[in-house]
């Protein structure tokens, strides 16, 4: 789930271990910002992610400081190569 400080990859493990993965980035490790990261299906689940950390679990202290969308090319066989959308989701701790 975790690769780098700061950075919430989202993928198929249960939806609220990546909303306490992000609350606990804010909370016990004092971070700043937090980066959401998903790709392909997963993206309903970082947006979802996102809105419940700002709107339920840390009301009124996280706010979304950027939103970036992309694509990127994965190998998919010999010869075979696919386009699959990305998402990052940047919050950040309010003053």
């Amino acid at each position: 789930m975790m690769a780098e400080a700061g950075v919430v990859y989202v993928g198929n493990k249960p939806f609220m271990n990546y909303v306490t993965a992000v609350v606990m980035q804010f909370t016990s490790q004092g971070a700043h910002e937090v980066v959401i990261k998903a790709r392909g299906r997963f993206i309903s689940r970082a947006v979802d992610v996102a809105e419940i950390v700002r709107k339920k679990f840390l009301n009124g202290q996280v706010e979304i400081k950027n939103i970036k969308i992309d694509s990127e090319e994965l190998n998919v066989g010999e010869n075979k190569k696919r386009r699959v959308s990305t998402i990052e989701i940047v919050l950040v701790r309010g003053k």
